[in-house]
């Protein structure tokens, strides 16, 4: 089978062979639909047409990734401020493409994004539940934007006072930003469970992956990521990637993750696990006995895993 290359303006088209059958790939992480598919897959996967990424990053303080074009289809994640994204196609209002930090694919509003060499180099984290953009390096000033916990933004240095980071043209409190890589610690105990104990109280929001609302996949991937651990998506895949198995004479420990058929969450000690849930529609930490006890099915717990 042989394919052609798409690439925006580029007259000039590429032939490429597939030999033997197509291998089996993730459709959530494998930027392929059946007209086109990102030019990495070629020679691996048939597609009828192959296209070059171009580099974008959200300039939004978040979007929702979508199945489909259109603000109706289901969400598959979020993409957040400063965060980086492969854009293969646009469809009418809509940007085809995959996330960097995870090789997510979906769809995203394309006003949200703007092209990388438009925007600066991220060097911090939102790590307070959410952050607020002002004006003037002053509580007292007006209120540009609100990012929530995860988003990524560029920092310039202190202002004159010393509690601000320039950060744009406005201005970003140092309590509600680390740099990106840093691994804060919390009163000495786990700096992942820390930042989800943060979260404790925020909305479930089927795809979301913010201080604003999340499910429980994302919360895992966020939480992580703020400690510097890269983690994929969705539970099933975190489960094979993430952590340590523990084997069944191993008590549970605070930063442990737990999962269930299509369900995570981190221990918050040996008894207590927080979870971002339908249940209760939010993220709250309640017994992990009490959790079991929800799911129809005996022994529940697909796998216990710790992390390095």
């Amino acid at each position: 089978m042989v394919g052609d290359m798409k690439t925006g303006d580029m007259a000039a088209r590429a032939k490429f062979s597939l030999h033997g059958p197509e291998e089996d790939f993730d459709p959530r992480t494998t930027a392929h639909r059946g007209d086109l598919a990102d030019i990495a897959l070629a020679g691996k996967m048939f597609a009828p047409h192959y296209a070059e990424t171009m580099p974008m990053r959200c300039a939004a303080p978040k979007a929702m990734i979508r199945k489909q074009g259109g603000k109706n289809h289901v969400a598959v994640s979020e993409l957040l401020h400063g965060e980086d994204f492969h854009m293969l196609d646009v469809v009418g209002d809509w940007a085809w493409g995959y996330c960097d930090h995870d090789n997510y694919v979906g769809y995203v509003p394309v006003h949200a994004l703007q092209h990388q060499r438009k925007t600066a180099q991220p060097t911090h984290l939102i790590s307070a539940r959410a952050a607020l953009i002002f004006i003037e390096p002053d509580v007292k000033a007006g209120v540009m934007k609100r990012l929530p916990m995860g988003a990524k933004l560029a920092c310039g240095p202190l202002s004159d006072c010393g509690n601000f980071l320039q950060a744009g043209k406005g201005f970003v409190h140092v309590r509600h930003v680390q740099e990106i890589g840093a691994k804060p610690v919390f009163d000495g105990k786990n700096n992942t469970v820390g930042f989800a104990e943060q979260l404790i109280g925020a909305p479930y929001l089927w795809g979301g992956r913010s201080g604003d609302g999340l499910d429980c996949s994302g919360l895992v991937q966020m939480v992580l990521g703020l400690t510097g651990q890269s983690a994929p998506r969705d539970a099933d895949q975190q489960m094979k990637a993430v952590g340590t198995e523990l084997s069944q004479d191993d008590d549970l420990k605070r930063g442990d993750l737990v999962f269930f058929p299509d369900h995570v969450g981190i221990m918050a000690d040996d008894s207590e696990i927080i979870h971002a849930n339908i249940h209760w529609m939010q993220v709250c930490a309640e017994p992990l006995g009490d959790v079991v006890a929800r799911f129809d099915v005996d022994a529940p717990i697909s796998s216990r895993k710790r992390l390095s």
